[in-house]
């Protein structure tokens, strides 16, 4: 097969306004932009002192003082948002009744809640404007290969999957005030990619105990999540955010691996990101490849190279008028997936997503 690790660029056309001046922003959005020449007007944050250390960095030539001052210029097309989710959707708001603004790019969580997410979603359609969330996951480059593998039949009917995850995130301070933790902000990138996967799944069951390496009070640290979907695969995703001691002179192994097994063939592969190493990829087929493991290789990584991906389907969204791949209404239906894996948390049993209500 030949595969397509990153999409082609198919849309350059819209100015970019950034708000926020944080890692996620300064590091991936800005990173990714730069490579693949997307234009950005203007960058604004809570402090100008910090917007502009960035703007300096990337040659962004407008520093405005406030998010609301970046959104009212009528230089700014599409609104790039990298801020908490306690104050994002605020920040949305706005966007939307600005008549210069054709576009809002948003962080995932969305909100702080699955009512509040469905607002915007209904906000948006509502105020004609195209709302996508950073699923950034979807972009990564062994992510993409598999999907283009599965839906190729090359595994044939897929039976099992899994996303293992043993690695130490940077938890943003802001989090510290929130009473929800992994599921919201690191297992949403691996429900959202067994979603991408294989569909919406008919059932969660999750549990949880508290991380001792985070201080501050959570209700979920490690969490690990059993789904089943219509089509019969059974999938785990397992967030091990303690991963072992980290401590000086201490090696640590800290990694994500994932595996999909169907009844022709099985695929295996890491995501880079603890390392800093592009994700891989191998599968075996006896059918498709005489048994033997085949390795696709490329040298683009998760971060930051996936958020090329996500800004350029939110530009051929506006030129061309079709849905975005990462659109606002998807993004409910995660948002559903990790309500249910919270209730059945806070209830002790399995949750069908039926009982999660998105209309």
């Amino acid at each position: 097969m030949t595969f397509e690790p990153d999409p082609q660029v198919r849309c350059r056309d819209y100015s970019i306004g950034c708000i926020g001046a944080g890692m996620i922003m300064a590091e991936c959005h800005l990173a990714a932009y730069a490579e693949a020449g997307f234009q950005v007007a203007a960058i604004a944050s809570r402090t100008r002192a910090n917007a502009q250390k960035v703007a300096d960095r990337w040659k962004i030539s407008t520093v405005h003082d406030t998010p609301e001052d970046l959104i009212a210029d009528p230089s700014v097309e599409i609104v790039d948002i990298a801020y908490p989710p306690d104050l994002q959707p605020d920040l949305i708001r706005k966007a939307l009744a600005a008549p210069n603004v054709k576009a809002i790019l948003a962080q995932k969580p969305l909100a702080l809640s699955l009512d509040e997410a469905k607002k915007l979603r209904d906000e948006a359609a509502a105020a004609g404007k195209i709302l996508s969330v950073n699923q950034n996951m979807r972009y990564d480059q062994s992510m993409r290969v598999l999907k283009q593998i599965i839906d190729a039949g090359e595994l044939g009917e897929i039976v099992f999957a899994q996303i293992d995850m043993h690695a130490i995130p940077h938890w943003q301070g802001f989090l510290e005030g929130y009473d929800r933790l992994t599921l919201s902000n690191m297992s949403v990138h691996h429900l959202d990619a067994l979603r991408f996967l294989f569909g919406d799944p008919d059932e969660v069951t999750s549990l949880t105990r508290p991380d001792p390496r985070t201080k501050f009070e959570h209700s979920d640290g490690i969490v690990v999540s059993t789904l089943r979907f219509p089509s019969g695969v059974v999938a785990v995703s397992l967030e091990d955010v303690w991963s072992g001691p980290r401590a000086e002179g201490y090696e640590d192994d800290q990694h994500i691996g994932w595996r999909v097994e169907g009844t022709e063939g099985v695929a295996k592969g890491t995501i880079g990101w603890p390392t800093g190493a592009p994700s891989s990829l191998s599968y075996a087929s006896p059918k498709m490849t005489d048994g033997r493991w085949v390795t696709p290789e490329w040298e683009t990584m998760w971060f930051p190279h996936a958020f090329i991906g996500v800004m350029e389907q939110l530009q051929h969204a506006v030129k061309s008028g079709e849905a975005p791949a990462l659109s606002v209404a998807d993004n409910v239906r995660t948002m559903a997936l990790v309500e249910a894996a919270y209730r059945s948390i806070d209830e002790k049993r399995t949750v069908a997503l039926s009982e999660i209500k998105i209309d």
